[in-house]
């Protein structure tokens, strides 16, 4: 029988993506040419800056961001609060921090809690925190009321706060996929199908000011088609959201997801391999 990936099998199938795919890079070149104004706006001369992450997974990309942050505002100290379900995503976070020398001016809490569990602990204790800068980073997939979601940490931003969230762009493979060839995937996919333009949908009905940066990226997804290969059949799972779609999948739906995928509007052939369009949206709420 099909089932969906318990959070252990995710980690391991998310590991294979980002090796074969340009995500972080993608997210690398972002913060290289967009973040620091982006981040220079922040605060408004405050000596301290609040930054929550939501769904941070291991840290590598909250790191990054404090430590523009800290270039841009020498000297400020930086209470960092971070919202993650995944224990061994805490756990990796935890130690990246202990390994990290330059982060002195700066305090960590984790709350080992889903967006939505945080949200309904600061509705019951109705002392609401304001931040300076909020990031949601590729994790509204797997959130139930997405408008609701985005609107309450809307509401946790202090004055000249933003809010990023990092979203599959609407120009991507994914989104051809989940929107054109739905039929191909399978129910145990727990996932919401969610591209940038749901999102400016919904920031134009709550009406904020946002701004959106489209960044390329790409995903050699090869491997996939070769019989029995074992990077592929992880690369299949967390396309899927299922355990070993590839040996519990019916026939004729691996071959439609198979198909699907080579569309020319999902992917690109190039020396041979088969590139998924992974590109993505970064959105900045004002």
């Amino acid at each position: 029988p099909m089932r969906s990936l318990t959070s252990e099998e995710y980690v391991e199938a998310f590991k294979i993506f980002l090796e074969h795919s340009t995500e972080h890079q993608c997210m690398e070149a972002f913060n290289e040419q967009a973040m620091p104004h982006i981040m220079a706006g922040l605060g408004n001369g405050k000596s301290t800056l609040n930054v929550l992450g939501v769904g941070s997974g291991t840290g590598e990309q909250d790191l990054k961001m404090i430590r523009i942050l800290q270039a841009e505002h020498p000297g400020v100290f930086i209470n960092t609060e971070i919202i993650e379900p995944n224990p061994q995503h805490v756990a990796a976070y935890k130690e990246l921090v202990n390994q990290a020398p330059d982060l002195q001016k700066v305090s960590f809490v984790w709350h080992q809690l889903t967006s939505s569990e945080y949200e309904q602990q600061v509705t019951e204790k109705s002392t609401q925190k304001k931040f300076d800068f909020i990031h949601m980073i590729q994790m509204l997939y797997r959130v139930e009321d997405i408008p609701n979601t985005i609107k309450f940490f809307h509401s946790c931003l202090d004055h000249h706060g933003k809010l990023l969230i990092i979203i599959l762009s609407e120009s991507s493979g994914w989104a051809t996929l989940w929107k054109k060839y739905s039929h191909c995937l399978p129910l145990t996919d727990s996932g919401h199908y969610v591209t940038s333009s749901d999102i400016e949908d919904i920031l134009k009905r709550i009406g904020v000011e946002y701004q959106v940066y489209e960044f390329p990226s790409d995903w050699d997804i090869t491997e996939c088609f070769i019989e029995g290969d074992p990077v592929g059949g992880h690369m299949i799972d967390f396309l899927t959201g299922t355990k070993n779609f590839l040996g519990t999948a019916p026939v004729d739906l691996k071959q439609r997801l198979q198909e699907a995928l080579c569309q020319p509007e999902c992917s690109s052939r190039k020396d041979g391999r088969i590139i998924l369009n992974n590109n993505l949206s970064m959105i900045v709420v004002e």
